[in-house]
């Protein structure tokens, strides 16, 4: 059972780099534009709730929300040095500093279920401002990308050694805000093709 784990761990890493290098690469070539802050967020969260599930032994079916933590950090960077989105508001600082205030609230309770509860909120909150850019700029976000985070969130699950709250609560919310940001990415799209079509029309 040990090992099915391991390989359903390997598969989720895979899928993550999968996910991530084609991102990377669209970012270099201008053709994706990230909101920093959404990444700066999704970094600290993504590797917080790594440790967490560290901590509340989940085993292999961590190290892929491990490395992707590590990548989406790099991809923060990434998109600042890039000058890619970078307008920063007031909420965006809010969710921010909640991020880090989990680091105390875990220390205070010594349970890190309490710290992947804030980590989960703030990061499903982070995806406001990629929202609000996927809905006015659909086609600067990837639906290929986040299919790919859907799956490999569902893998994660099952490759956990140990299933508590601790350590699937995470990779579950993440999955499902995929599922929701991919089905408005698709809507938008429609409906920005439609708008073009109903304009060359009335041309």
């Amino acid at each position: 059972m040990y090992y099915y784990k391991e390989i359903i761990s390997a598969i989720a890493i895979v899928l993550t780099l999968t996910a991530f290098i084609p991102y990377i690469r669209a970012i270099f070539n201008g053709t994706i534009t990230p909101h920093v802050f959404s990444w700066i967020i999704w970094g600290v969260t993504t590797f917080f709730a790594f440790l967490a599930q560290l901590q509340d032994k989940g085993g292999v079916g961590a190290w892929p929300i491990g490395v992707s933590g590590s990548i989406t950090i790099f991809i923060a960077c990434l998109a600042y040095l890039k000058r890619a989105d970078v307008t920063i508001t007031k909420t965006d600082w809010i969710f921010f500093i909640s991020a880090l205030s989990s680091l105390p609230l875990w220390y205070m309770t010594s349970d890190p279920l309490w710290a992947v509860v804030t980590l989960t909120i703030v990061d499903v909150l982070g995806f406001g401002p990629t929202i609000r850019k996927a809905y006015y700029f659909p086609y600067s976000e990837s639906l290929l990308f986040f299919g790919l985070f859907t799956v490999r969130n569902l893998l994660v699950m099952m490759a956990m050694e140990n299933f508590s709250a601790t350590t699937l609560l995470f990779p579950a919310s993440i999955a499902a805000v995929c599922v929701v940001l991919m089905c408005l990415i698709a809507y938008r799209r429609r409906v920005v093709v439609a708008n073009r079509i109903e304009s060359i029309r009335l041309r």
